[in-house]
């Protein structure tokens, strides 16, 4: 089997724009593939294309080759749109291997090691009430009220490196108001979103602590793995983090200090091939996985097959019900949350195919994508002048 063809699409969902790909073959099997990026839709797809000279006329099982050569013969560090490029077409392939041998997709990764995935929810907190403490529990209690077990949530508003005394009791505020909506078996999730500096991250860890969180994410940007760790080390509450990393050097440097123990991998910005290596370079440092899985449907499901085969997976991002009403006529099959849970396809593949007409529907927008730092980016409207 060879490698014929590759076709993009891009879905305009109001807050990120998603990017998928179709990879066709010359014996009529074709596979699917996301390389969703924060802002950069034009620009992965771009990559995708020019990547695709390297995968063409290859064999879509050779999944370990095709990932090597997409990451190493560029011989540029592409970052974040290398990564979701290379991951776009390998899933692909994945995907075409799946469906020849007529088996799902986590049967490839190692098997099933747990029969339901337990989720968190994230984007609930989209209400026009505004951001204070009375907004966030309100909506808080709703998730819960669906079934939800545990849910996450940015409490932080804008802030970036430091903040002013009325924005940080602000913050502490709406996490003490979460908790008490929830109460005390729910797991509370902090979303830091690579804020702030070394000294306020502790400041809001310490803060925090009372209200017992399950972790407190990405509280420093991740460019300096050194002020990760200091910032894991003397946090009181756990620290988890990984999403913007795309190689297997970086997780590897992370994981040497024994510091950070939750790993939020993004098999997005590496492909599955690496995302293995990383889930078992965390076992071994008896670390949990909890992958990133906030950009589109194919992302989710590709998280949830690796979920199911990774010994140490913890808890799976569940964004599904929180997008616009349409994201579920995108594929064919889409996850299906029972309570707190969700299960991996059984069907081939992946377990679901693209409904391209559906996406052309819905055509990309310049301004899709969330301006983290400006007021109201939490109503995951896009870029608003």
């Amino acid at each position: 089997m060879q490698i014929t063809e590759v076709e993009t699409f891009i879905a305009g969902n109001p807050w990120k724009n998603w990017l998928f790909c179709q990879v066709h073959t010359d014996e009529g099997l074709t596979g699917i593939g996301e390389g969703t990026v924060n802002g950069f839709a034009k620009a992965t797809e771009s990559a995708i294309h020019e990547m695709f000279q390297v995968a063409k006329g290859m064999d879509p099982f050779d999944t370990s080759r095709l990932s090597l050569l997409l990451f190493r013969d560029f011989f540029s560090d592409g970052g974040q749109i290398q990564g979701a490029a290379l991951s776009a077409l390998e899933t692909a392939c994945w995907d075409i291997k799946g469906k020849a041998l007529g088996v799902p997709l986590y049967q490839l990764l190692g098997g099933k090691v747990h029969e339901h995935l337990r989720v968190y929810a994230n984007g609930w907190y989209q209400s026009a009430g505004g951001r204070t403490p009375q907004a966030f529990a309100q909506q808080a209690k709703e998730v819960c009220r669906r079934g939800y077990t545990a849910l996450k949530f940015d409490p932080f508003g804008t802030s970036w490196r430091a903040v002013d005394r009325q924005e940080f009791h602000l913050a502490v505020d709406i996490v003490a108001a979460v908790r008490e909506a929830v109460g005390p078996e729910v797991d509370v999730l902090v979303e830091g979103h690579n804020r702030f500096s070394v000294a306020t991250a502790l400041q809001f860890a310490e803060a925090i602590a009372p209200f017992h969180p399950s972790w407190f994410e990405a509280p420093v940007p991740p460019t300096r793995i050194a002020s990760m760790i200091e910032v894991a080390h003397r946090s009181p509450v756990p620290v988890a983090c990984g999403e913007d990393y795309y190689s297997r050097e970086q997780f590897s440097e992370l994981l040497a200090h024994d510091a950070v123990s939750i790993v939020q991998l993004e098999p997005q910005h590496m492909g599955l091939t690496a995302a293995r290596d990383v889930v078992g370079m965390a076992h071994a440092h008896n670390a949990v996985t909890a992958p990133h899985s906030a950009q589109g449907p194919i992302c989710s499901l590709v998280c949830a097959h690796l979920n199911a085969a990774s010994p140490n997976f913890y808890l799976h991002e569940f964004f599904d019900e929180f997008n616009a009403e349409w994201e579920g006529n995108l594929l064919t099959h889409h996850l299906t949350r029972h309570e707190g849970y969700i299960t991996p396809p059984e069907a081939p593949g992946l377990g679901a195919e693209l409904n391209i007409e559906e996406i052309l529907r819905h055509p990309y927008q310049p301004q899709n994508f969330l301006p983290l730092f400006r007021s109201g980016w939490e109503r995951r409207q896009g870029y608003q002048q």
